[in-house]
């Protein structure tokens, strides 16, 4: 989650696997600042916008990684990484412990089935509590946690930590932590080790046959077994083994990096799998470099020589100057150029084998998009990418710099799946969508960097969504005639609820065709279809999209001459809003779920902040000098509230917020929003007059 030191934590292990030759912090005040934030925007807020990935080494093993942004505006970031790598590190703020955006990415993590390990950070920080952070985890994440660690001290006092798979004491000594020094565990703390270690070995016995059978036959665990237990039921996602330390007073990394290479999975470990391009059928790659190549696109950057497309190798070799072919698109092309990524830098390379992951020059592709060299055609999954939830409008304020900001604004939508872009055409605006207002905000201040482009915003737009929560009939029957061949086609049916009302995607949609007798030609029930999918796009009460319809057509009427597919689509769009309108339309707003955290002097002012946003306050707790709230708060009413709470908890106040559901708006704004839509509208009209 946001700030829990993820980069840091990326910066020490470049350091102490001699990446980088210093350390430098996320705000560094020596202007150079960590190695994984190269974008200025980053340095300047200090929170990662992009993720980055480098690659390193630790003993004989090689590691790629990839840092991502902790805040949800930038969950994309975290969705492609997850979906190319084969393990995770969950850092977890000692002292914040879990926070939304933490449930946000377990849910990832399980989307992608990314086995993992959980690092609580920040121990040396006032507060920070180990114990309650392994019971926050346990409990709000579901997770069976194994806990390979106790700290050696507290806050200000942390000095190290106590292994509890080998047995010792850990120190980190030097001016940077490098030189780790392993001694017996303190008389002191010796019982409570072996208590700890025992409930670790509980722990994973429960999810492992070999380490069950020893414990019930009361054998001797040596360290190497538990280790290989710990691996097994780490990769079979069974179990979390849970790590300890602060990357700022560089104490508990190499132990974590221990860690990675002794109890995630290597690519060989992790079964891939691709679809046949013809049969769908699913097929098992190999991480083999002699195997015919496959290669999925995970990410697309502009960069200074090109496109640069971020790649996963899972089977076979990337050379460079190979003839590879885009299985998505059909294209054939020679790659010009490989590089190994090292955040911003690259290192040319002349081949990527299988398990690696690099970066392509000169390749036209869009993300998710499977690579072949032509002998295998099979095609990989993409990721998933998340609905908009905010929209903002913008304008380029010197017409002489519109190409700029076309050019701009096709590039950002290139590169990052969740940023949209259309054109409103009845108030001749573009609208940009995204995942919040900081995600908004960054795009915006990124065409003035880049692009020396000005551009002016407004209100933003929210998603708002259609929907009925009754049963209608409608019969609608389009005729014009004007000499000559004229226009037909009659539709008849109903309309009604369909699914879960929580589903706001489009596919939540129905069209189901009940006609007998070719009342209308099967041939133009397609077209029918048409105009049921044309009628969503635009509900009847505000012109925003429908979801949850299911539209049933059972008779029409047809004439030989007169009637045509363009006459059938338009009849079915009017009879499906025709049927809306009687059938108790409602109109959804999103609801965002915020979590808050601000000093306990201001919680008043902070609740009653919230209650004038309409917020409904789920639950709050008393942390030190702190309290956290959670609430459910409207979309809408959430514009400027990070100006408010700073201003009411001068400056403290922090918090994050993540999309919910969708929820009927009360009468009283739904009246608002049809009026504003009714004048609208009529002023569109007025114009084309």
């Amino acid at each position: 989650h946001i700030d829990s030191g993820k980069t840091t934590l990326t910066e020490r292990v470049l350091f102490y696997t001699g990446r980088i030759n210093a350390i430098h912090e996320v705000r560094g005040k020596d202007g150079v600042g960590a190695k994984m934030d190269s974008m200025d925007l980053e340095r300047e807020k200090g929170i990662t916008i992009q993720s980055a990935a480098t690659y390193t080494s630790w003993g004989d093993n090689h590691i790629n990684i990839i840092d991502t942004p902790g805040h949800v505006d930038f969950t994309i970031e975290v969705e492609r990484a997850l979906r190319v790598l084969d393990g995770a590190v969950m850092v977890v703020c000692g002292v914040g412990s879990v926070q939304s955006q933490t449930i946000t990415v377990d849910r990832q993590m399980r989307r992608y089935s990314v086995p993992r390990l959980i690092f609580i950070n920040k121990l040396d920080r006032a507060g920070a509590d180990p114990h309650k952070v392994k019971n926050d985890v346990v409990k709000k994440l579901g997770l069976n946690v194994g806990v390979c660690h106790l700290p050696i001290g507290a806050e200000s006092q942390f000095s190290g930590i106590i292994d509890l798979v080998q047995m010792k004491a850990i120190h980190y000594r030097g001016d940077f932590g490098e030189k780790v020094e392993l001694s017996e565990i303190p008389a002191d703390r010796l019982e409570e080790a072996e208590a700890a270690r025992e409930e670790l070995m509980e722990c994973v016995a429960e999810v492992d046959d070999f380490l069950a059978e020893k414990v019930f036959a009361e054998e001797e665990i040596s360290t190497q077994e538990l280790k290989a237990g710990i691996r097994r039921a780490c990769i079979a996602q069974k179990l979390v083994p849970l790590f300890i330390g602060s990357a700022f007073k560089n104490k508990g990394v190499q132990t974590l990096l221990d860690g990675v290479v002794d109890y995630l999975p290597c690519p060989s470990d992790v079964t891939s799998t691709a679809l046949t391009k013809d049969t769908e059928e699913e097929v098992e790659l190999k991480c083999d470099s002699s195997e015919p190549f496959v290669g999925l696109a995970f990410k697309l950057e502009e960069g200074r020589f090109g496109q640069l497309t971020y790649i996963r190798v899972y089977q076979g070799e990337l050379k460079k100057g190979a003839m590879i072919n885009n299985v998505n698109s059909g294209e054939k092309l020679k790659l010009a150029r490989a590089v190994r990524m090292h955040s911003n830098e690259m290192e040319d390379v002349t081949e990527l084998g299988a398990g690696e992951i690099g970066a392509m020059f000169g390749v036209d592709c869009h993300s998710g998009d499977t690579f072949g060299d032509g002998r295998q055609q099979v095609s990989m999954t993409s990721m998933h990418v998340p609905d908009a939830v905010i929209s903002l409008m913008v304008r380029c304020k010197e017409k002489n710099k519109e190409a700029q900001f076309s050019k701009a604004l096709a590039r950002f939508q290139k590169e990052d799946p969740t940023f949209r872009v259309h054109y409103e055409q009845e108030s001749n605006e573009t609208i940009i969508s995204g995942m919040g207002e900081l995600h908004l905000e960054i795009y915006v201040e990124r065409m003035r960097r880049e692009y020396n482009v000005d551009v002016e915003t407004g209100r933003p737009r929210v998603a708002y969504r259609e929907t009925i929560r009754g049963n209608a009939p409608f019969n609608y029957l389009h005729k014009k005639q004007s000499g000559g061949r004229g226009q037909l086609a009659g539709v008849k049916g109903r309309v009604r609820q369909n699914g879960d009302a929580g589903d706001i995607s489009f596919e939540s949609n129905l069209f189901t065709d009940e006609t007998v007798g070719g009342s209308i030609p099967p041939e133009y029930i397609p077209a029918v279809r048409k105009g049921f999918e044309d009628a969503l796009e635009k509900g009847p009460l505000i012109g925003h999209p429908v979801c949850g319809v299911e539209f049933v057509v059972q008779d029409g009427q047809y004439h030989p001459v007169d009637s045509s597919e363009m006459a059938y689509r338009w009849a079915a769009s009017r009879g499906c809003e025709q049927g809306m309108r009687k059938a108790n339309p409602v109109i959804l707003e999103p609801v965002m779920k915020v979590e808050l955290t601000a000093p306990l002097d201001s919680q008043g002012a902070v609740i009653g902040n919230l209650n004038k946003r309409k917020g409904v306050v789920m639950a709050t707790d008393t942390q030190g000098e702190s309290f956290v709230a959670e609430a459910h708060v409207p979309l809408n009413n959430m514009f400027g509230y990070s100006t408010d709470l700073r201003s009411c908890t001068q400056g403290q106040g922090e918090f994050t917020m993540e999309y919910l559901e969708h929820r009927p708006v009360p009468k009283e704004e739904a009246d608002r929003l049809q009026a504003e839509y009714a004048e609208k509208k009529k002023d569109h009209e007025a114009g084309l007059d």
